[in-house]
């Protein structure tokens, strides 16, 4: 393979047609330069230049060779530049994945909106995967970052994480429904509603974990309805067709037709964690980090998730 070296030596002596010169004018001796020179013509099998005692010029060659030559010197500064851009963080883009949660409780979006103004040209694919497909792609290198309900194990070799969210649930009612004005609802109240389940990418267990946490508070949901995600739940909430379970995070403002209750004696939450791979964090992926979590000395602020960076850092 060609010496990028000996390319930019042959350059520099073909535009001063000196050795001398062209010794003087990369900082070197004459003797080592004149040694790079005929090792390069030797390595090509090709005469280069022309050489006298006053002079040195181009063969008919040497000047073709020439060309191609600064060509490739220039697509590989172009290349260099880049790549120090990309090592500062400044080119790329971001592949997260993430479980609807992360979008409803605004953990995404606002991280998205944070890293947006720092980086203004960035490009982001989101993939909507469940948290076992995640951990897969981050094991693959194929996601950056994951937002998860299921973090990968304290031992994983490969991967980390952290805590983002323990979101605490609300029991979503009818404006009409009976219970709607109870102020303090026991076990007793709910056991033979009709209640309406949520399908997440977060899988069977998020679906067992709910179910599990009724019975733990002494009653077993009738579950007549699954919906794809929480809106869709609170719509059919709004419509009179059942109750539901759901995060707190949520906008309660933009469902005039749903009232919410909190249970304190039901120990059901929806967590939501950060996970990455433990080496070779590009500085960009390695931002977006710190916007979700936060420095990794600071405690957990639930209600803080987002941290700001300056356009400078």
């Amino acid at each position: 393979m060609i010496d990028l070296r000996q390319l930019r030596y042959f350059v520099v002596v073909a535009e001063e047609e000196h050795v001398g010169r062209a010794a003087e004018r990369l900082h070197i001796s004459q003797s080592p330069l004149s040694r790079q020179i005929a090792q390069l013509e030797e390595r090509l099998g090709l005469v280069l230049f022309e050489r006298s005692q006053q002079r040195i010029k181009l063969t008919t060659d040497g000047r073709t060779f020439l060309s191609e030559a600064r060509a490739l010197l220039t697509h590989a500064n172009r290349l260099e530049s880049l790549g120090k851009r990309l090592g500062r963080g400044e080119e790329g883009g971001l592949c997260i994945g993430y479980i609807e949660q992360a979008m409803h409780a605004n953990v995404l979006p606002a991280a998205l909106s944070a890293v947006r103004e720092i980086r203004p040209a960035m490009h982001v694919a989101l993939y909507n995967l469940n948290s076992s497909d995640q951990l897969e792609g981050l094991r693959q290198r194929s996601l950056d970052v994951a937002l998860v309900s299921e973090p990968p194990s304290d031992d994983d070799p490969d991967l980390t994480h952290r805590q983002l969210l323990e979101d605490p649930m609300l029991l979503a009612l009818p404006v009409n429904h009976p219970l709607a004005d109870v102020e303090r609802l026991t076990p007793a109240d709910l056991q033979d509603m009709d209640w309406i389940g949520v399908k997440s990418s977060q899988g069977q267990n998020h679906h067992d974990d709910f179910v599990a946490a009724c019975i733990r508070a002494g009653f077993t949901p009738e579950i007549r309805l699954e919906a794809a995600e929480p809106y869709t739940a609170l719509g059919l909430v709004a419509a009179g067709l059942g109750i539901a379970m759901t995060q707190k995070s949520l906008n309660q403002a933009a469902h005039p037709g749903v009232v919410f209750r909190e249970l304190p004696w039901l120990t059901f939450t929806m967590p939501l964690w950060a996970a990455w791979h433990r080496v070779n964090l590009r500085p960009l992926v390695e931002t977006f980090r710190l916007i979700l979590t936060g420095p990794e000395s600071a405690p957990f602020n639930p209600n803080n998730t987002v941290v700001s960076f300056s356009k400078e850092q």
